[in-house]
């Protein structure tokens, strides 16, 4: 039989669709993919079908996988579908097969020796740990309009997971958290519900204002930094285990003048 490949984009809907796409071809599983962005080289004998992302179909099977695999297992499907590797679309898409074809339901994620569960579980486990890692290494600053502004660079996109975590903590503030590498903004507006923003070709953060007090308070949390450090038993090995290089790159104590 004829393999094909469902090509969608590198996103929730993108990958969400996709699976709504494969299970509306009414044709089994085992000889449908689900591709995230183009290939460099086309497979011989395959179809290859571009879909198109759809907020409709993408809400039919959030709703459907809530109700079919609980709460956990959507949250770890949703994580596993921010990775940067190219495989999670036919990890995520097959582990929803395991779960309602199969049936193996709200245990899906225990079913580990299916190789395709297996991955989406490594998947969700690598992106959480990374959210995990920002919420702790991001570092906010002041603008001149009293909006604060962080700038972050992860591999995967983890903007949804931490901003519910900030939202909750910096309520009474203007936010904003600005992902380069995945060109996305998290905005808080002071008191209100939070919201992504895809960004602008021609943004540049080194063009932004910061607030008159800023610098100042700058200086003064990277000399307590380097007040606090003990030089004798300063271990920059196990500093990169804790803290590696890409996050100390937007920590603002790490920064040389």
């Amino acid at each position: 039989m004829e393999e094909k490949y469902l090509v969608c984009e590198d996103s929730l809907e993108g990958i969400f669709t996709g699976i709504y796409e494969a299970y509306a071809l009414r044709e089994g599983h085992e000889h449908v993919h689900l591709q995230v962005g183009e290939e460099d080289n086309y497979r011989l004998f395959a179809a290859y079908l571009h879909i198109l992302p759809d907020a409709g179909k993408t809400g039919k099977v959030a709703r459907t996988l809530l109700g079919q695999v609980g709460e956990s297992a959507y949250h770890a499907l949703c994580r596993a579908a921010a990775s940067c590797y190219p495989d999670k679309g036919e990890a995520v898409y097959k582990t929803v097969v395991d779960a309602i074809t199969a049936g193996s339901g709200r245990r899906v994620m225990e079913n580990l020796r299916n190789p395709y569960v297996r991955r989406a579980f490594e998947l969700a486990r690598y992106t959480a740990n990374e959210a995990h890692y920002e919420t702790e290494f991001i570092r906010f600053q002041e603008l001149d309009q009293g909006v604060l502004f962080s700038r972050i660079g992860p591999k995967n996109n983890v903007i949804p997971f931490i901003m519910p975590h900030f939202a909750d903590r910096l309520c009474p503030e203007d936010f904003m958290i600005y992902d380069e590498n995945h060109a996305l903004f998290g905005v808080h507006p002071a008191k209100k519900e939070w919201y992504l923003v895809s960004a602008q070709g021609d943004f540049a953060p080194e063009a932004l204002q910061w607030s008159s007090r800023e610098e100042e308070f700058q200086e003064l949390f990277k000399a307590f930094h380097e007040t606090i450090g003990i030089k004798e038993r300063e271990n920059k090995r196990l500093q990169r285990q804790m803290c590696a290089y890409r996050y100390q790159d937007y920590m603002m104590e790490f920064q040389r003048k």
